[in-house]
């Protein structure tokens, strides 16, 4: 039995008649009525009745008839999406990113991608980019969202935006309205800053700020995360130079100001593997592209509210760190 013999005989049983299911299929009457006779042969009933009045099914052939007209559905159903697929439109995609990107644009990429192709299935995945690209490597990830440099043989880098480093500090030490400050003023103060074997791109940027203001950062306080070094300053533990986008962070405690030194920016973009040839990376990147260019979630703020203490506990400890 093959699929022809389906359609052959879905035509008949909804035409009512060997020649008008003849010229639907666009071939000759007596092919058609010799294929739907193998069909009958083969199964061992009667699907047809055939009479002066027309075609008629019979029980056998209506039971049949639904049967065959949900294979031949299934079977639409799959070439399309094996279509989709081949185009990036249908399956999965795994997404690493770091937190910085959660502040900028990768909701609103996330967004319309989802919107445009509701078929793809995107797991998300945070994570440093060392470890997004030791994912990428083993294979289990598609794609990551990472800060540059990375150098490895088997990955390609996107760059996607630059930002500059901004100051972040307890409150008490910044303005209520965000003007620039000078770095060298904050000379004396313990630093928070991510080792820089996860990113070494934004380490060296936050090192060689420092440099051109001529001093050298006194770390204090390392953490693996963003979210944690925001943390960390709300709770007096030192101020930090972070991503422009984290300014979108809005922490009790935590105040941001644009830091008056020209520096080096980081670059941030995709991650993935160069012989990859899953079509949806290719897809993703291009609604990253477009969301960026669009300026779109590059204002979001979101406001986080964990318990912290007052401004003068925070400013006592600050000076006490002095």
């Amino acid at each position: 039995m093959e699929l022809r013999h389906l359609r052959y005989f879905v035509a008949v049983a909804e035409e009512r008649s060997f020649l008008r299911a003849a010229e639907r299929l666009h071939i000759s009457q007596p092919p058609l009525s010799t294929q739907v006779k193998d069909l009958e042969e083969e199964l061992g009933v009667l699907l047809l009745q055939r009479s002066s009045k027309g075609i008629q099914l019979t029980p056998a052939g209506e039971v049949f008839y639904g049967e065959a007209r949900a294979v031949l559905a299934r079977v639409e159903h799959a070439r399309v999406a094996a279509r989709r697929a081949a185009r990036g439109e249908e399956g999965r995609l795994s997404i690493g990113f770091i937190s910085v990107v959660d502040y900028s644009f990768l909701p609103a990429a996330l967004k319309a991608f989802r919107d445009r192709y509701p078929g793809v299935e995107v797991q998300l995945h945070e994570l440093t980019t060392d470890a997004q690209v030791q994912e990428l490597v083993a294979e289990r990830l598609d794609v990551g969202i990472g800060i540059a440099p990375v150098e490895h043989e088997q990955l390609a880098f996107r760059r996607v935006v630059s930002e500059r480093l901004v100051l972040a500090a307890p409150s008490a030490l910044l303005p209520s309205a965000p003007r620039p400050v000078s770095l060298k003023a904050f000379a004396g103060q313990p630093f928070v800053m991510i080792p820089r074997d996860m990113a070494p791109g934004y380490y060296d940027a936050f090192a060689a700020l420092c440099r051109a203001c001529g001093f050298q950062p006194n770390v204090a306080q390392r953490a693996k995360q963003m979210q944690t070094v925001i943390s960390l300053v709300s709770n007096g533990f030192g101020v930090a130079l972070v991503p422009q986008s984290l300014m979108n962070l809005q922490r009790t405690g935590v105040a941001y100001a644009p830091v008056r030194e020209r520096g080096p920016s980081i670059d941030i973009g995709l991650l993935h593997r160069r012989k990859d040839a899953n079509p949806a990376i290719q897809l993703f990147a291009g609604i990253v592209q477009e969301t960026v260019a669009r300026g779109d979630g590059a204002g979001t703020v979101v406001r986080e509210r964990p318990p912290a203490p007052s401004r003068k506990r925070a400013a006592k400890r600050v000076r006490a760190s002095k």
